[in-house]
């Protein structure tokens, strides 16, 4: 019986941990490059306590690691800061989950060439 629930207790423990580390919005996901140009617009949302909250939305075109385009839209919470490349994470052909700034040197090179050109 002890030795079922320390059983229990490391496989609870261990699912908490990943919980914790793990990020759904990246896992397993499809990777795009854009580089940010301006925002296609900007959409302001009032909230109860009178607070203004903002989203801007992107409307870019995204190459894969092979040199595909892709369209992407995609939003962020705050203004991203303009030529900077993102990695995105892609599902569904071409819906964004999540993204991270990238030095161009960490783009793959049929991605670049297209960024660059």
């Amino acid at each position: 019986m002890k030795k079922a629930l320390g059983i229990l207790g490391v496989l609870f423990v261990g699912a908490i941990v990943i919980f914790a580390t793990v990020d759904f919005n990246r896992f397993g996901k499809d990777k795009a490059y854009v580089q940010i140009t301006d925002a296609a617009s900007v959409e302001e949302t009032k909230m109860d306590s009178g607070e203004i909250m903002k989203r801007y939305w992107y409307k870019l075109p995204a190459y894969k690691e092979n040199g595909e385009m892709i369209e992407v839209e995609f939003s962020g919470a705050k203004e991203l800061r303009k030529d900077a490349y993102l990695m995105l994470y892609i599902k569904d052909g071409n819906e964004v989950s999540s993204y991270d700034e990238v030095q161009l040197n960490d783009i793959p090179q049929k991605a670049k060439e297209k960024l660059e050109g």
